[in-house]
């Protein structure tokens, strides 16, 4: 599997096990979104802590996260980039938009706040 999903309560994680995201993975991995987004989804975790690299197609897996996550008015967090993915999201200026967190505990934190600013 190229990646596991884990349901919580407030959120669902996906953590990507495979060193690049790119068109062999992508596809799947939007696919699992969609699903997720149709069953009630609203907040969603991505951690590509394993992966190295990642394309065009990659970005547009994470794209789709984060406008299922807003259509919903829930929250999308890309957490664990490397180097190399990190300077491609900040070359495709992505990193205006996107909510970005150097770790999972972090984006579990970030997830939780934003369901209390919510709330108020």
């Amino acid at each position: 599997m190229n990646f596991t999903v884990d349901k919580q309560e407030k959120f669902t994680a996906i953590k990507l096990h495979v060193e690049k995201l790119d068109t062999t993975v992508a596809p799947s991995l939007k696919s699992e979104l969609v699903m997720l987004n149709a069953n009630g989804a609203k907040n969603i975790i991505i951690d590509l802590s394993e992966t190295r690299y990642c394309d065009s197609s990659g970005l547009s897996a994470i794209l789709v996260a984060n406008r299922l996550c807003k259509n919903v008015t829930g929250t999308f967090v890309l957490t664990g980039l490397k180097d190399s993915v990190k300077k491609l999201v900040s070359i495709s200026q992505l990193d205006t938009i996107l909510n970005i967190t150097p770790t999972f505990p972090e984006a579990v934190d970030f997830l939780f706040m934003n369901e209390v600013e919510k709330g108020l």
